[in-house]
């Protein structure tokens, strides 16, 4: 196969910005005898976290027939798809996406897995394989070695009598769990995290791997006690890029009239989202949908959009993720609309918001971080 055709596409693409890497070839590599075992086997090979598609068609290119993917964020899937096609995959033949959870990997004898970062998401992971795989799966998951820990030999042996370690290649590593059936987790679906915060009075659920997991983090906190000011005649709002959904469920609260819309480009997070406005009571009036960016909102349509923009695009910090955010704000606002945005003082956005969305003032700073306020 020939990796160097993939994009990352219509996710960020950059200058080292890359759609696959040493530990997808590694992965592949260290799975190609048992790839070669399952043969053509419908559905025995299962995808699971692959950034854009490089192991689920690299199973393709081995062999494997009828292969289930899961990735979280809707821009891989959409990725997968485009390359499937530069490829010159059939249709009948490319991979089909599903969630996480029994459908994925039901009766799978070779799971092909990027090490996620959090143990989380791992463990949420590693417990759905070992429920509903084949009692003889394999999982092979890798990733760069400077993102991978001891910890996550200790989550994957909770679920697996075994564990074997890779030798390592391009600073890259794979570690190989067999032996499924040790652990056991009702209907076998991922279990989100709960957590309340007395402070702002809220419950927070979230699945493995959304950013801060069931807790408030400092900037959203920050950002949170400036905003009773925003745009208080709106009648609606929107939560871009809402993570586990606190400021959804904070404005729905807070504003009882208030119909908020919460969008993430994260399948877990946008689970997550869902379930925080339930546990806080507002789960009619926080609307939550998995989408890149504000895909599914017309333009000019609302008069508050509320962000905290993620900076990291996989393991690398990247403004583009910001301005792609702030574009999608820019659109979605009606003019006099305002986008209320927080973010890390040192990345200095605000230039950036006023050439994309519009005048911006400061709204209130700490040492760390800065709240804006930009009038579209």
């Amino acid at each position: 196969m020939d990796f160097d055709a993939l994009r990352r596409h219509p996710d960020l693409e950059a200058p080292g910005l890359l759609a696959t890497d040493a530990a997808d070839r590694l992965i592949l590599d260290e799975a190609a005898a048992a790839l070669a075992e399952v043969g053509s086997e419908p559905g025995a090979v299962v995808v699971v976290d692959d950034a854009y598609g490089a192991l689920a068609l690299g199973a393709l290119d081995a062999g494997a027939r009828g292969v289930r993917v899961h990735q979280d964020p809707i821009t891989g899937e959409r990725a997968l798809a485009e390359n499937a096609a530069r490829l010159g995959v059939a249709e009948a033949d490319r991979p089909r996406s599903l969630p996480l959870g029994r459908e994925l990997v039901a009766g799978a004898r070779v799971v092909l897995l990027r090490l996620p970062r959090s143990l989380d998401r791992l463990d949420a992971v590693a417990g759905v394989i070992a429920a509903h795989a084949a009692p003889d799966v394999r999982v092979f998951a890798g990733g760069r070695i400077k993102h991978m820990s001891l910890a996550m030999n200790e989550v994957l042996g909770r679920w697996f009598a075994r564990v074997d370690v890779t030798h390592a290649r391009q600073k890259s590593r794979v570690l190989v769990a067999s032996g499924s059936g040790l652990g056991t987790r009702p209907e076998g679906a991922p279990r989100p995290a709960e957590g309340f915060d007395d402070a702002l009075g809220l419950a927070i659920v979230a699945h493995g791997g959304v950013f801060a997991g069931a807790a408030v983090d400092i900037g959203t906190r920050f950002l949170l006690g400036v905003l009773g000011d925003a745009v208080p005649d709106a009648v609606s709002a929107v939560d871009l890029a809402c993570g586990s959904g606190v400021v959804a469920a904070w404005l729905a609260r807070e504003r009882p009239g208030l119909v908020v819309h919460a969008s993430d480009r994260s399948a877990a997070a946008a689970a997550s989202a869902a379930l925080t406005a339930a546990a806080n009571g507002v789960a009619d009036r926080v609307r939550v949908a998995q989408a890149d960016g504000l895909e599914h909102l017309p333009a000019a349509s609302e008069r508050l959009v509320v962000l905290n923009p993620p900076f990291h695009s996989d393991a690398a910090v990247h403004t583009g993720i910001a301005t792609h955010l702030f574009a999608e704000a820019a659109r979605v606002l009606e003019p006099g609309g305002e986008l209320w945005c927080v973010w890390n003082s040192h990345l200095r956005y605000r230039p950036l918001l006023e050439r994309i969305v519009g005048p911006t003032r400061q709204v209130a700073r700490n040492p760390k971080f800065t709240v804006t306020a930009s009038v579209r």
